[in-house]
């Protein structure tokens, strides 16, 4: 798979065809997801570590290190090294940043037909100015993190 990069770097395309490969590869996946309840109680990044582990333990074997991307490293049931710039420098990094990416822009998809007139099938639920006007159109959903600062501002009024 020489075609693994960055996963911001490839387009959507890209990303699902090489998501398919790594699935039906022999590689090991686990993912791990946070709930919004979690990101909200916890912040962004305790909630990022939290579903670091949980994709750890979702690999059904211990891995004898896991790389992260970053500087900061997850409390793991394994030991971990942090790269920084990783999904650049590591084949590991980049494929699970693809994992990752697919992953999250499936759920986004599937919320958008749950939750029509967001946009997030197209913005992922980053602050677009599209979101920012079907939020003061339509209102915060369940889905939105209210731990987030224009969320909390649209709550407070």
């Amino acid at each position: 798979m020489a075609q693994l990069d960055d996963s911001k770097k490839l387009s959507p395309a890209k990303r699902e065809h090489l998501f398919e490969q790594l699935c039906q590869s022999s590689a090991r996946i686990g993912v791990g997801l946070a709930s919004v309840e979690e990101i909200d109680r916890l912040n962004i990044l305790q909630a990022t570590f939290l579903a670091m582990g949980r994709a750890v333990e979702n690999l059904g074997v211990r891995p004898d290190l896991a790389l992260v991307d970053g500087n900061r490293p997850p409390q793991l049931s394994c030991p971990v090294k942090t790269v920084i710039k990783g999904d650049g420098k590591s084949l590991s990094i980049a494929a699970a940043s693809i994992i990752a990416k697919v992953t999250r822009d499936r759920i986004m998809a599937a919320l958008a037909e749950e939750f029509p007139g967001y946009g997030w099938e197209r913005n992922s639920g980053y602050g677009s100015a599209e979101h920012q006007a079907a939020l003061d159109r339509l209102g915060v959903t369940p889905h939105h993190r209210r731990s987030f600062a224009p969320i909390r501002a649209l709550l407070a009024d």
